[in-house]
């Protein structure tokens, strides 16, 4: 088989075979495709498409790439979860202690931030002496005892992915959708779950702009997953705006924590809610959506899921008494604010333009490796719909000795407006693809 032949098969628009595919994906693993052959079968791909035959078939040779997590020791069913990614997005840092505390066991791999602020290891590594970097052991250890556990994602889990991801990167082929969902797939699929429940972002701050877009990556998504035999589901969720109203890697553990409380804002506690009562109803712990409801209730009011994110800190090295003690994550003193500049109602609230001045405060890295700003970010105090007078702070901005905040107030400026009446409402969650 030549590679020459099979670019240009999909070049022409033809759909590859199976055998086609692993040859590429096994020589991508091995070093022994040309990066200018592999880039120009992802070109090619980006742009004739695959069927979701091909998609399947490109998961599963990716999978294939390394190895597999086996979680069949462990009792029950295992619940798995993954987001898209957006500005202010901390649902897994909530859902995880508070899907466990309701009898779920869900492992959860993640990564770290680039782009627009730090990712969900990024705001776990926060927290003084937690570790992401857990072996696949002590990983099902924490599980057994806990019920989760969030960890990095393990160099051995389809090594074709970060290969082919750095290529994707510098060749303008990463908004595929048979390329993400097969990159998404591949990495949730070796972890080991047995269903797996996805966060496609729609809006602004997401990768897909429009809500069509999302709809047709959830679709390729959960089409892989039930071939894979791996009961999947989407919800299609907004990202117009930022989620919550922390931005910023230790803002954001404090409001994962308030929301363990019950004191979380609005958005935010709707979504983790729709989320946790749809897994324990995958998980077979309820028959009902509103006995799931009310059971995911009870465990926040209670306090059982803010004691399972303790244990969970604790076992993972970690300083349990930042659940109570705030002052122990780390801060800065140094504020700025984004003030209304006339009376009315904020309208419009642009997620990206606020996940870009978080960034520049520092919280936010530009390339793998670089370093952190773990108490920088900001604050949203006045969401779209509410109403504000003029000179009211919109915006609370935490920075270090004014790093960034003459950018990141001019692109709070261009990212919010104001208007005479008060904007339609979006709901938190736009739709589900099961």
């Amino acid at each position: 088989m030549r590679t020459v032949d099979v670019i240009a098969k999909k070049r022409d628009g033809g759909a590859l075979s199976r055998e086609e595919i692993d040859f590429f994906i096994s020589g991508v693993t091995r070093g022994t495709l040309p990066d200018y052959q592999a880039s120009a079968l992802l070109m090619a791909i980006t742009l004739r498409g695959m069927t979701i035959e091909e998609t399947s078939w490109l998961t599963d040779s990716m999978v294939n790439s390394g190895g597999r997590v086996d979680l069949s020791d462990i009792p029950g069913v295992k619940v798995g979860k993954h987001s898209t990614g957006g500005v202010g997005d901390k649902i897994s840092i909530i859902l995880a202690p508070l899907a466990a505390a309701c009898g779920v066991v869900m492992p959860k791999m993640s990564g770290r931030g680039l782009g627009h602020t730090g990712g969900t290891l990024d705001k776990l590594e926060s927290i003084p002496g937690y570790r992401v970097d857990l072996g696949i052991d002590e990983f099902k250890s924490v599980l057994r005892d806990v019920g989760t556990s969030i960890i990095g994602q393990s160099a051995t889990l389809a090594p074709a992915d970060k290969k082919l991801y750095a290529l994707r990167d510098v060749t303008a082929t990463i908004g595929s959708i048979p390329l993400i969902s097969a990159s998404v797939m591949s990495k949730k699929l070796a972890e080991g779950s047995d269903v797996v429940v996805l966060d496609v972002k729609c809006g602004d701050g997401a990768f897909m702009k429009k809500e069509d877009d999302a709809r047709a990556l959830a679709a390729s998504m959960v089409a892989i997953g039930t071939r894979a035999g791996v009961r999947t589901e989407a919800f299609i969720t907004d990202m117009e705006q930022p989620l919550g109203r922390a931005i910023g890697n230790s803002l954001e553990v404090i409001e994962c924590i308030e929301t363990l409380k019950g004191h979380g804002p609005d958005d935010l506690n709707t979504v983790v809610k729709r989320f946790a009562s749809r897994v324990l109803m995958l998980a077979g712990r309820e028959q009902d959506e509103q006995n799931a409801l009310c059971r995911v209730e009870a465990a926040l009011s209670s306090g059982k899921a803010l004691e399972t994110f303790g244990r969970m800190i604790e076992r993972q090295g970690g300083n349990r008494r930042v659940v109570d003690e705030y002052a122990l994550l780390p801060s800065v003193s140094q504020r700025e604010y984004y003030r209304a500049a006339r009376d009315g109602y904020v309208t419009r609230m642009k997620a990206e333009g606020i996940g870009l001045a978080t960034h520049l405060l520092g919280a936010g890295r530009t390339k793998v490796g670089e370093p952190i700003d773990h108490a920088v970010g900001i604050m949203i105090q006045a969401k779209p719909g509410a109403r504000v007078e003029r000179g009211e702070p919109i915006i609370e901005i935490h920075h270090r000795d004014g790093r960034g905040v003459n950018a990141a107030l001019a692109l709070c400026s261009d990212a919010i407006a104001i208007g005479d009446e008060a904007p339609p409402h979006r709901p938190a969650i736009l739709g589900e693809v099961r």
